[in-house]
């Protein structure tokens, strides 16, 4: 097992240190169509009440998010953006004092109007692959700026040929994404990566990158992992194998509890009949943190956290 190293960001002019204990970041989606649960919180009123649920669970901070990046989605435009997200950014920074607010945004105009609302970390999901402009916004409010990698894009990233080597796409894409920030002008030390699970890789090119995180310390850079809810952990949890199924038909029941309330969710995730697939969740959660993870995105944050716990105490043991 590889030591986690530690670093320090500077977030909302506080100094916060990664390493010694894993942060949860608590996702708010305010969406109408996200892969789990778009439409739940739609109003702001309904967010609000969320995020403070996740910080009272033990969240450390909460990812704000108005436009869906499943496969499949299509992008919107950047005012229907912001009419979904500042309303709830001006909430909970009203309720969470210096508690940090990311906005996970790929455009650049989304990404100020939000920081000017109270957000202090931009999350972009292209790693500045759609909007460079991002890059600009982190510099000139200061703030922390994660680079996620993604292959081509969400409408058609499940679609295309997968990477023949993903740690080849993973290492070339990254650097280009931490060239470009540094490029502009971002302070090295602002910087989160993110593998991108399942954003353009193959249900055995996830699992790949659970078991070998420890090559992306290479970038000498904090860890973001989000496994939460994805389609690869769901799959092996129903029983299936590394590969889909060659018949073209689901082997189990993929997403069960998905599709938001307008779209006839089948079962809550609070349901007893979630428990394996949160389960699930919170080993693959278990994982990325052994193998270094220094952040993790999750849905559920009461049920993942006696996993961030257990992991965390036996990385302090070694």
């Amino acid at each position: 097992m590889t030591p986690r190293p530690t670093f320090q960001l500077i977030v909302n002019r506080r100094r916060v240190l990664l390493g010694e204990r894993t942060l949860i970041m608590g996702v708010l989606n305010v969406t109408p169509d996200s892969f789990s649960d778009g439409g739940r919180y739609l109003t702001a009123d309904r967010a609000i009440e969320h995020g403070l649920e996740m910080v009272s669970q033990g969240a450390d901070w909460i990812d704000v998010g108005g436009e869906s990046t499943k496969p499949g989605s299509r992008p919107i435009a950047a005012a229907e953006e912001l009419r979904r997200v500042l309303p709830v950014i001006w909430g909970l920074r009203k309720r969470l004092g210096p508690l940090p607010i990311s906005i996970d945004t790929t455009k650049a105009e989304v990404a100020e109007g939000a920081v000017r609302a109270g957000a202090s970390i931009i999350n972009d999901v292209s790693g500045l692959r759609f909007d460079p402009r991002l890059a600009d916004v982190a510099r000139t409010h200061q703030t922390p700026l994660i680079l996620m990698h993604l292959r081509g894009r969400p409408e058609t990233m499940q679609q295309k040929p997968f990477a023949r080597s993903i740690w080849r796409a993973l290492r070339d894409g990254l650097k280009r994404s931490i060239r470009r920030a540094l490029a502009r002008g971002v302070h090295r030390s602002q910087l989160i990566i993110d593998p991108g699970m399942g954003f353009g890789k193959s249900r055995r090119q996830n699992f790949e990158i659970l078991a070998h995180l420890e090559r992306l310390q290479r970038f000498r850079l904090p860890i973001l992992v989000g496994t939460s809810r994805k389609s690869f952990v769901q799959a092996v949890v129903a029983g299936e194998g590394l590969q889909p199924s060659r018949s073209g038909k689901r082997q189990a029941s993929h997403w069960p509890l998905t599709g938001g309330l307008g779209a006839g969710l089948a079962l809550p995730w609070s349901s007893p009949q979630a428990a394996p697939l949160l389960l699930g969740d919170a080993v693959a959660v278990a994982a990325s943190i052994l193998a270094g993870a220094h952040i993790v995105r999750v849905h559920d944050v009461a049920a993942i956290l006696p996993a961030v716990r257990i992991a965390d105490a036996i990385l302090r043991t070694t």
